[in-house]
């Protein structure tokens, strides 16, 4: 009923533009017409659909349509550019919004003809021709695209029915680099930024199954993922010239406002440097991985205590401004007989989550790499949106069948290297290539155990216990006497004498 209602507003409000250019009665009568009209074509489709399903296309059309009038009366009230601009317009921001290269350009055309076909038939009102354009794009794209963008696969139901979905939102507006800190809140679990050494997944033998032996797997991709931190990554983003105006525009109207998935527009800008740390909530009760299930035997463990590492975020920023690149939540599960990587992005109210199936690259003996594919034939792997309920926890998740993505990392000439590559309907729009390198060491000298080399992401550890600097003295692990820094803490090398 309360999508009625809304429905029945946005009639209204349409009703109300496309009859503003015939007078106050006409305009009370338009509204009236609009809000009976579409308030009852939402009630018949929201009969209709069936559990699994979204409304119906034709419901969708007709919505979209009633939203654009009022758009396009406001653009011909503030310009009065006509008919032909404003139902171009129209049509290009719904290719827009239909994400598909295709879309994009057929979202103009095809505002283009119904503008011309509106001011030569003379009529000018702007309200008119943004709904017949949005309406026309939206019918020719249905026609010509039979591909469903998004499918509706679940809703309102339990994280346990969807093991696929990372079910973690945001609890404002701005995810940002904070996003564990403010989670661990609402779990009431143990908060620790920037692990010395831990990985984005606990054990790689979590991911068995008939497509990856974890046996094969090169040592250095192994640690890499077991044991993250240990390295600092490069990036060189390669984008696709068609797709750098839309990503332009999705990166100011969203990554930036939101704090989330900010990627690179160029090498010169990727130059600045990317700080790369992990983040981890121990001691939530019931809670694993963000997924609700039971901590794999013998891997989530937290290092140096033991306890259950419940939620690792990869948290990726700019080394120069702090600027959010993203915040990933890492998991792993198992599903008949397979191990799986999902991926959570966490949004206000929703996640977006990557679902990556695991396969071995090919490489002699035990060198072989990992690769991480969304794409596949199984059920599991693929993109999902899912909106979650404050109140209730109850998952509503969507499908993006249109993208994937496909993470490579391997060893070449005795070095790290990994490939990040994405489509959207199977055109490629982006590759990421990183360059993996080790972290520089610090060295610390412990009386009577000569030099002890340490990871320069410690240093932080060693400052909360006192060590300040050069010379200074804080007690070792053990407890067996003072280590003295034997260069500035933060500068990497080790200083001889």
């Amino acid at each position: 009923m309360q999508q009625v209602g809304f429905a029945g507003l946005i009639g209204a409000v349409a009703g109300a533009a496309l009859t503003a250019h015939r007078g106050r009665a006409a305009v009370a009568v338009g509204a009236l017409a609009g809000a009976v009209g579409l308030g009852t074509a939402e009630a018949v489709a929201r009969a209709r659909q069936r559990p699994g399903e979204i409304p119906a296309l034709w419901s969708r059309i007709l919505a979209s349509g009633a939203l654009a009038a009022p758009l396009g009366y406001a653009a011909d009230r503030l310009t009065g550019a006509g008919p032909v601009p404003v139902a171009t317009a129209a049509g290009a921001a719904a290719g827009a919004l239909g994400l598909r290269p295709q879309k994009v350009l057929l979202g103009p055309a095809v505002g283009a003809l119904v503008g011309l076909g509106l001011d030569r038939s003379g009529s000018r009102a702007g309200s008119v021709a943004a709904a017949a354009a949005v309406v026309g794009f939206r019918a020719s794209s249905a026609v010509l695209f039979r591909d469903p963008q998004l499918s509706l696969l679940a809703e309102r139901v339990k994280a346990q029915d969807v093991p696929f979905v990372v079910p973690l939102a945001s609890q404002t507006r701005y995810v940002g680099t904070d996003y564990v800190r403010s989670l661990a809140q609402v779990l009431g679990g143990t908060y620790t930024p920037d692990v010395a050494d831990i990985g984005i997944v606990a054990s790689l033998d979590e991911l068995a199954g008939p497509s990856f032996d974890p046996a094969g797997v090169d040592p250095l991709v192994r640690e890499f993922y077991e044991h993250t931190t240990r390295f600092a990554l490069d990036i060189v983003p390669e984008w696709r010239m068609w797709v750098r105006p839309g990503y332009l525009l999705y990166r100011t109207l969203l990554a930036r406002p939101l704090g989330q998935a900010n990627v690179p527009m160029s090498q010169r800008e990727a130059q600045h440097g990317i700080r790369s740390r992990i983040d981890t909530i121990t001691g939530v009760e019931g809670f694993a991985g963000g997924l609700g299930g039971v901590v794999p035997p013998g891997g989530s463990r937290a290092p140096g205590n033991g306890e259950t590492v419940a939620v690792r975020g990869w948290i990726r920023s700019r080394a120069d401004t702090g600027e959010p690149i993203y915040v990933g939540i890492y998991t792993t599960y198992r599903h008949e007989g397979r191990g799986y990587v999902s991926v959570g992005f966490p949004l206000p109210q929703a996640s977006f989550t990557a679902t990556l199936l695991p396969q071995a690259r090919p490489g002699a003996g035990n060198r072989q790499g990992l690769v991480l594919d969304s794409r596949s034939e199984l059920d599991q792997p693929g993109h999902y949106l899912t909106y979650i309920d404050a109140q209730t926890a109850e998952l509503t998740t969507v499908a993006v069948r249109g993208f994937a993505e496909r993470l490579d990392v391997y060893v070449e000439a005795g070095e790290l290297r990994a490939e990040h590559a994405f489509w959207v309907f199977g055109l490629p729009f982006l590759v990421l290539h990183y360059r993996i390198t080790r972290k520089p060491r610090l060295a610390l000298r412990g009386p009577g155990t000569g030099v002890t080399r340490v990871a320069a992401e410690a240093c932080g550890a060693f400052r909360r216990a006192g060590v300040r600097g050069e010379g200074a003295i804080a007690p070792n692990r053990r407890g067996q006497g003072p280590l003295h820094l034997t260069d500035r803490c933060g500068h990497a090398g080790e200083r001889r004498g």
